[in-house]
């Protein structure tokens, strides 16, 4: 009887380092408030000084830092399978990867980013048509130079290595820079003239990793709890007892995000009530629902909203 070979053992679908989600983090200007939002969506990373390498407290997960702007070609390519980036810097460098969410925070707010065109107050620039034949300084060249063309107006796109604001009028005769509050522009004696892109972060896969079940539902999850951290932001939970006789005087002061939790006490006379609302209303909202009749008021933080 002929003795049977075994066949060699097939490799597991998910191998050990499969099941290891390789995340690029921005270095840099959004570095701050990323990990604050990574930190209320429930990921601990903590980093070093001078280090490019954060730690983690999830083994399934490894990090580096790296420029925002060089993020959407390392996701391209692989050497990531996701990361956080600017829809600014994906529309620049035109990789080609998976907008996973698009995560509404900057360095300083909870709102998009506008990249404009800007140029000294005194200068007879008004409109995209006024350009024709000028000198720009920019980050975001291949952007500019796109826009322009979308124009039909030929200018002389330089790439600014930095201090944009102080170019214009000695070396350029307008620049397009990115604000959030206009402040630094108007500080530098420049007024805007258009807006050319508004821009938000974004969390984006490579498109291997995202065919990729497990890397997919990991993404996917820190997508999830990072957008349930934004809607959290800025708001409050609220607990409150009330007698019945008064629940309806105070449900009508509460700016409900959809409408409040009402639950029985022990005593038939009473119950609780929980909202959620935005924390600049606390100031005023509490005084009133204590002078309806509310009792046992308490205000506690938000990490995450899932709806």
């Amino acid at each position: 009887m002929p003795t049977q070979t075994a066949s060699a053992p097939t490799s597991a679908p998910d191998s050990e380092t499969d099941r290891v989600l390789k995340l690029g983090l921005p270095k840099g200007s959004l570095q701050e408030s990323t990990f604050d939002l990574l930190d209320k969506a429930g990921y601990n990373f903590s980093v070093r000084s001078r280090s490019y390498f954060p730690s983690i407290d999830d083994d399934e997960l490894t990090a580096m830092l790296v420029r925002a702007q060089e993020m959407g070609k390392y996701v391209a390519d692989g050497v990531f399978d996701a990361g956080i980036t600017g829809l600014d810097w994906i529309a620049e460098t035109g990789a080609d990867v998976h907008v996973v969410a698009d995560l509404v925070y900057s360095k300083a707010s909870m709102r998009p980013v506008r990249w404009v065109l800007a140029v000294p107050e005194d200068s007879d620039v008004q409109s995209v048509q006024d350009l024709e034949g000028k000198r720009i300084a920019t980050e975001v060249v291949g952007l500019t130079r796109r826009w322009l063309d979308s124009h039909g107006v030929s200018a002389e796109v330089e790439f600014s290595w930095g201090a944009t604001e102080v170019k214009a009028p000695d070396l350029v005769d307008a620049i397009v820079e990115v604000t959030e509050t206009g402040n630094s522009l108007r500080a530098n004696k420049l007024r805007i003239v258009e807006v050319l892109l508004s821009s938000n972060t974004q969390l984006v896969a490579n498109h291997d990793a995202w065919a990729n079940p497990w890397k997919r539902e990991k993404i996917e999850n820190l997508a999830l709890l990072m957008e349930g951290a934004i809607r959290a932001e800025g708001r409050v939970g609220l607990k409150l007892n009330v007698r019945r006789d008064d629940l309806s005087s105070v449900v009508d002061q509460l700016p409900a995000l959809r409408n409040p939790t009402i639950s029985p006490l022990f005593s038939d006379e009473w119950v609780a009530v929980e909202t959620i609302i935005e924390e600049r209303q606390v100031r005023r909202l509490i005084p009133e629902l204590k002078r309806l009749g509310a009792e046992g008021i308490i205000e506690y933080p938000l990490n995450k909203m899932i709806p």
